[in-house]
């Protein structure tokens, strides 16, 4: 009896088992789209590129954003992470990263992920996870369209205002083997592509209803005209306006040429340069002042609006810092002279480029604000653009070159010293300038030493070189650190969606190299 009793207290045998750990956390599953097919097109390459995928996209990203992968399934994956957030920014960039992986490949090649994450109570084992939390996710990833990232309610209130995305309500879902509906959103890694998604569906709506009216007014003076005045009115042959019946005789307008704003070197007259002597180098910034901001550069029909350079004389600075191992160890670095540009590039400018179908996107903000959304292979076409019409050699600054720029001949923790002072640059919670959906415009605040705004805060901003771990290695010359297909490259200057210790000069991250993330943007060097 004795003993009975011992084996229902658990005293006896084996010892007892724990309870299986349960806890809250964020669950992202993904799935590709069409991997049967995939299959069936070619086997042993689909594979090849599905595990290339898994070991250079899909685990480092997880892990940069502080999650475990728990599993893969062949054709798709299961993660687990602490943070909401993390697992939705996790899951855009890969989705961004994948668009660039299949840009080159034809559209029945292209792998693409569905992705879903939801936020639930899980039983975590070693190598699974279990409960409605998984299965929500999994049901998410069902539904959800090819490249694209669906979240269930319970992850949009913990992101709604924590990250720069647009998100669509789809409604409350019912999902296969879940008794209640799930409130699904679509995230939009644009936050303007709802906005113009709804703009286009109000103009066709708009447009039929125009159109409507227009059969029904048609019907209603059907009715009303007689029938012989309404022949006559439809046979009348109509006469065109006067103005428009001489138009053939009047002699064209002449074109009206670019109008370029005066400078100092125009104030005295100047002999007209000749064709060939437009055609030569320009002098570089150490030798002849920045052109002044705004003014034109023409090239055939075409003007664009050079950014307006400030020229540098280079020299030695102790570049990095102890507080972040990412900036060790504190080297001293040479840079030459260059010009840097006084501004971060503007929406308007960008849209320059994208006019002349240069660049791939067209910006949306206001045009004197800082262009964002931009990822580093977007930022590089900009300055090929700039430089082949302009026939300069504009480029994207160093990481050594932009971190002497910042600094403004200063060694200190920020370029007005080692105390942080309110309203000195755009980041989050440094100012009483409110900017929700994107930076306040350039040069809102106070220029740095060298005349430079915003090198710091406003946008994160690219520069040439590929990401490193720290500077163990690196140049010392100024140049960049560069390396053939590197996958991310270096961001600057922190974003108005970051603390002020982004804004530190010495302050570096990455990102990959073919994704667009919402604070991103960049200013331009200028060679001698």
């Amino acid at each position: 009896m004795a003993q009975i009793r011992d084996i229902k207290a658990g005293r006896v045998g084996a010892p007892p088992r724990e309870p299986t750990p349960r806890r809250l956390a964020a669950i992202v599953a993904g799935d590709i789209s069409g991997y049967s097919r995939l299959m069936q097109i070619d086997e042993e390459g689909t594979h090849n590129r599905v595990k290339r995928i898994e070991r250079d996209l899909i685990e480092p990203s997880i892990i940069e954003h502080h999650g475990r992968l728990v599993k893969t399934t062949g054709d798709g994956f299961i993660a687990i992470f602490d943070s909401p957030v993390e697992a939705v920014r996790c899951s855009i960039v890969i989705q961004q990263n994948l668009v660039g992986r299949n840009a080159a490949l034809p559209k029945h090649h292209w792998i693409e992920y569905r992705i879903g994450v939801n936020l639930g109570d899980v039983i975590i084992e070693t190598d699974d996870v279990y409960g409605d939390g998984v299965n929500i996710a999994t049901r998410l990833e069902g539904i959800a369209q090819p490249g694209e990232v669906y979240i269930s309610g319970g992850i949009y209130e913990q992101i709604k205002h924590k990250l720069v995305c647009g998100y669509e309500s789809l409604g409350d879902r019912h999902v296969k083997n879940i008794t209640d509906p799930v409130r699904v959103y679509r995230v939009l890694s644009d936050p303007a592509a709802l906005l113009h998604s709804r703009k286009r569906r109000e103009g066709i709506l708009v447009s039929l209803l125009i159109l409507a009216l227009l059969l029904i007014a048609g019907g209603a003076l059907w009715t009303l005209l007689p029938t012989g005045k309404l022949l006559n009115l439809v046979s009348a042959p109509v006469s065109p306006p006067a103005e428009v019946q001489k138009a053939p005789s009047a002699k064209p307008p002449a074109p009206a040429q670019p109008t370029v704003a005066p400078t100092q070197q125009q104030a005295a007259p100047q002999p007209e340069p000749s064709p060939a002597s437009k055609q030569a180098a320009p002098l570089p910034p150490s030798a002849s002042p920045a052109a002044p901001a705004g003014q034109p550069t023409t090239q055939g029909a075409a003007s664009i609006r050079e950014p307006e350079m400030v020229s540098l004389r280079g020299g030695s600075f102790a570049m990095g810092s102890n507080e972040d191992v990412s900036e060790k160890p504190v080297r001293q670095v040479t840079v030459k002279p260059f010009a840097m540009a006084k501004f971060p590039v503007s929406v308007r400018e960008w849209n320059a480029c994208a006019a002349a179908k240069a660049c791939g996107f067209t910006a949306s903000g206001k045009d004197d604000a800082p262009v964002t959304n931009v990822s580093w292979s977007d930022a590089k076409q900009y300055a090929a653009w700039l430089a082949e019409t302009t026939r300069k050699p504009y480029r994207l600054p160093s990481e050594a070159e932009w971190e002497y720029a910042a600094r403004g001949g200063m060694q200190t923790r920020y370029w007005w010293g080692d105390q942080f002072q309110p309203g000195m640059v755009n980041c989050k919670n440094c100012s009483d300038i409110p900017a929700i959906d994107q930076p306040v415009k350039v040069g809102s605040l106070k220029p740095n030493p060298f005349g430079l705004f915003d090198m710091g805060g406003g946008v994160d901003q690219w520069v040439e070189d590929c990401w490193h771990r720290n500077y163990q290695g690196a140049p010392a010359d100024g140049s960049a650190w560069v390396e053939n297909a590197c996958s991310s490259h270096v961001i600057r200057s922190g974003s108005w969606r970051k603390d002020s210790d982004y804004a530190r000069t010495s302050s570096r991250g990455s990102y990959d190299t073919n994704v667009r993330y919402p604070t991103h943007g960049f200013r331009v060097a200028l060679s001698p």
